[in-house]
């Protein structure tokens, strides 16, 4: 099993960037994902969530509500979040998860810094 995270970087405030996951090792359409992020000497949180169902359900953290946007692909076994309007309270390392009952799998993290 194994899912990995790749788009972070440094931007600006008010920038825009797009995080993808690809997965492999178990059956990605049956699964939930979640975009999880932990900012520096804080406690991870979840900022989006995307559900199984045709159409998918969706969840956002407040704070990142109206910027955000989570999507999936299963036929490419890939989860995105698209952020825009970046500000620097969004700085940290960004994790894709998976997660139904009886499993959930993490990636190793992306990081995001956002700064002038």
């Amino acid at each position: 099993v194994q899912l990995v995270e790749s788009g972070g970087a440094l931007v600006q405030p008010g920038g825009s960037l797009r995080l993808s996951c690809g997965a492999s090792g178990f059956t990605f359409s049956e699964f939930n994902l979640r975009w999880h992020r932990q900012a520096p000497g804080k406690g991870r949180e979840m900022v989006a969530a995307i559900g199984i169902s045709n159409p998918p359900t969706t969840y956002y953290a407040d704070a990142v509500k109206g910027r955000f946007t989570i999507s999936r692909d299963n036929a490419k076994n890939t989860v995105y979040l698209q952020m825009n309007g970046l500000n620097v309270a969004d700085t940290g390392v960004y994790f894709c998860n998976a997660h139904r009952q009886y499993g959930d799998y993490w990636g190793q993290g992306t990081q995001v810094t956002v700064s002038s």
